[in-house]
Parts: structure tokens; C-alpha cells; sequence
């Protein structure tokens, strides 16, 4: 009976050595961090805008006639004056060589009522004639004087309908495709629309702010929360639907003075240096408008930056070294940097590395923990060589 008693236990004793181990901890993941700081960045206002011309003329025509002639290239840049168009001037030469021939007529006319007047003159200061037939003489000199105006001023109408046969380009720039082919009759009546040219160098930049938006801005600075440029100009910088940016800067240069009644925004425009045509005209764009500083400003690198639908989050160190989402609500990207309008605050340690590794709950450890984390750096202003 003892031994069957040994036997037992040296089962049970074998069976609880075997039994499975308590996992150890995981070890911490060394990740990089940057430590939040309330710092002055830019105060930057992101809208929606639309490229437009400077200057955008229709060509329409001035007379009635037929189309003989397209003189330009569609497409093409055009200078101020240039020829676009040639309507059949014939008709119109025809009626221009008329008038000069009732013009030619009405200064004979004119001439020898002048020559009579002359004649009359000395046979009225001896008497012989009487004065009424002097006068009826000069009221004759006079109508036919009048007369001669009339037709020269017909005259120089029918030279320019003449003229405006060669419909010529108001404005330099770049025209458009042609609206009428040859053999197309045009009117002066209707004002047929023929081409259009637009200047795009430089370019303007329309969009709206909300009113709200204008009247918290306001506040801002009135709070002295917002610190405006001491040179009243706002910077304005660009970025196309493909995420580039436009490299060179522009500057506000209108700002509507009343609110659109349907939209409830103020319109605001912006103009651009377009040397190499790269602005079109009717191109949508993002327009970030650097309006003065933000004193007590958040950022955080974009790369510590997760965005999904419902928005941005990051991941911070919590107090016992645990890793923690955090959801954030982002302004503008500027150089490399989201501004931070909530969900952050000074002293808080956002995660920058293998945010794909990390979970919720996973201990951390900051690489080169004893150094001091550097905050992000507040984007720069635009050097003086891309400035207008």
C-alpha cells in the first residue's frame, strides 16, 4: 500500500511540471516621439477656388456680312490689334465709295454758295442788291456748309463699318477656338459671337469664406489670439487636385464688402504670377491663405498622422507608458506639418514610428528616451524669390 502511495505521487509530482508556463511581458517597441508644444505658427484658412483670366474679351462682329477668312491660329497667343477675322467687305466698300462721292458733291455745293456769298458781299455794300438777297445767299452758304459736315461724318461711319470687316483682337492674349467657319454670315444686330481671348499671366484665384468663418477670425484678432502681418498683405499658396503645389505665391487683392445672400460667404480673390501658363483658366484648386500668426498654435508631423473617414487620430504615450489613440481634429498641411485645431495639448508625446505595429495597450519605449523629444517646427514664410 506505501509503494502504490509513492507511485501516486510521483504522477501528480510529474503532471505539475509539465502543466504550461506563465508567458513573460512583451517587450516594449522603441518607437520615436515628439513632444507637443504650444508655439506661434501661421494661422492658415484652406478654401476651394477657381482659376480665372485677368482679362477675358468676347470678339463679336461689328457689321453684318459673310465670313471669307479665319486669320489666326486657334489656340494661339494673338497681340492687341492683330487680325482675326476677314468678313466680305465689298457691300460695305461699295456704300464707303458713295458716301465720298455725295461728300465730293456737297463741297462743290458748298464752294459756290461761298463764291456767291463773296460776290454779294461788294454788290450789297454799294446797293446794288438788297440785303434780304445777301442773306438768303449766306443761309444758303450755311446749308450747304452743314451739309458737308453731315456726309464727312457718314463718311467716317462707312469707314469704320469698313474697317471692322477685318474684326481685329481687342485685347493680347490667348485665343480660343473659332465659334463661326468660313461662309458663316454674321450680324452686327445679334453681336455674333466669333472667338474669345484670355490673358492668363497673371491669373486670379476665386473663392468664398463663410461669413462665420470671417466673423470668428475677427474675434481671434481682436482677442489677440491672431497676430496680422505688419505689411497687410495675406499670402496665398496653391495646390492642384493632384496634391502638387503651385510654386509660387500669391497675394489677396479683393475682398467683398457685403455677404451673398444665397451662399452666406464673402467673396475673395487672389492674384497669381503665371509665367509658364501652368494656371488654366477654370482649373479647381486649394487655396491656403496664411492670415497672420496663431499665437498658442499646435502642429504635428504628418507622418505621425492617420486619416480615415471619420478623420485624423495619432498615438500618444499615456502615463504608464502604454500606447493610446488619440482622435484629432486637423487644419491645414503646411510644409510638412497638420495645425491641430483639438484633440492635442503641450506636453502630450505623439508617436512618429511604426505606427503600423502599434496597438492600443502595447508598452512602448522612446528611442533615446534620456535625450529631450523636439517639438514640431513651425513651417517657414515664403523666401523673397518666389514673392511677386
Amino acid at each position: 500500500m506505501k509503494r502504490i502511495c509513492t507511485g501516486i505521487a510521483a504522477c501528480l509530482l510529474v503532471v505539475a511540471c509539465s502543466g504550461e508556463q506563465v508567458p513573460p511581458p512583451p517587450q516594449p517597441t522603441p518607437v520615436q516621439t515628439v513632444t507637443i508644444v504650444s508655439q506661434s505658427i501661421p494661422n492658415v484658412i484652406e478654401l476651394p477656388g477657381r482659376v480665372e483670366p485677368v482679362r477675358q474679351a468676347e470678339v463679336r462682329a461689328r457689321v453684318t456680312g459673310i465670313v471669307q477668312k479665319r486669320l489666326y491660329t486657334e489656340g494661339a497667343n494673338v497681340a492687341q490689334g492683330q487680325p482675326l477675322f476677314l468678313i466680305d467687305p465689298r457691300e460695305l466698300r461699295a456704300s464707303y465709295a458713295q458716301t465720298k462721292a455725295a461728300l465730293e458733291r456737297a463741297q462743290a455745293t458748298e464752294r459756290n454758295a461761298r463764291a456767291v456769298v463773296e460776290r454779294y458781299k461788294a454788290l450789297v455794300a454799294e446797293n446794288a442788291i438788297s440785303s434780304q438777297e445777301y442773306d438768303a445767299a449766306l443761309a444758303s452758304a450755311r446749308e450747304a456748309e452743314a451739309n458737308v459736315a453731315q456726309i464727312r461724318a457718314q463718311l467716317e461711319a462707312a469707314s469704320l463699318q469698313l474697317n471692322y470687316t477685318t474684326v481685329r483682337a481687342p485685347i493680347a492674349g490667348r485665343a480660343g477656338r473659332a465659334e463661326v467657319t468660313e461662309g458663316a454670315l454674321v450680324s452686327q444686330a445679334e453681336g455674333t459671337l466669333m472667338t474669345r481671348i484670355e490673358q492668363t499671366a497673371p491669373v486670379y484665384v476665386n473663392f468664398a469664406q463663410s461669413a462665420r468663418q470671417l466673423l470668428e477670425l475677427r474675434r481671434a484678432i481682436s482677442a489677440g489670439e491672431v497676430v496680422l502681418d505688419g505689411n497687410d498683405r495675406v499670402e496665398v499658396r496653391l495646390t492642384f487636385t493632384d496634391g502638387s503645389e503651385y510654386p509660387i505665391p500669391g497675394y489677396i487683392n479683393f475682398l467683398a464688402l457685403s455677404v451673398d445672400e444665397e451662399t452666406g460667404t464673402v467673396g475673395l480673390r487672389a492674384e497669381f504670377p503665371n509665367p509658364t501658363g501652368l494656371l488654366l483658366p477654370g482649373e479647381f484648386v486649394r487655396a491656403k491663405m496664411f492670415v497672420g500668426e496663431l499665437k498658442q498654435g499646435i502642429l504635428v508631423p504628418q507622418r505621425a498622422v492617420t486619416l480615415s473617414d471619420q478623420g485624423g487620430s495619432v498615438f500618444v504615450i499615456d502615463s504608464k507608458g502604454l500606447v493610446a489613440p488619440r482622435p484629432v481634429k486637423l487644419g491645414a498641411l503646411v510644409d510638412g506639418n497638420w495645425i491641430v485645431e483639438s484633440g492635442l495639448k503641450a506636453g502630450d508625446v505623439v508617436i512618429t514610428s511604426n505606427l503600423q505595429k502599434l496597438r492600443p495597450g502595447v508598452p512602448v519605449k522612446p528611442v533615446d528616451a534620456a535625450a529631450k523629444a523636439k517639438p514640431a517646427a513651425a513651417p517657414k514664410p515664403a523666401q523673397a524669390a518666389g514673392a511677386r
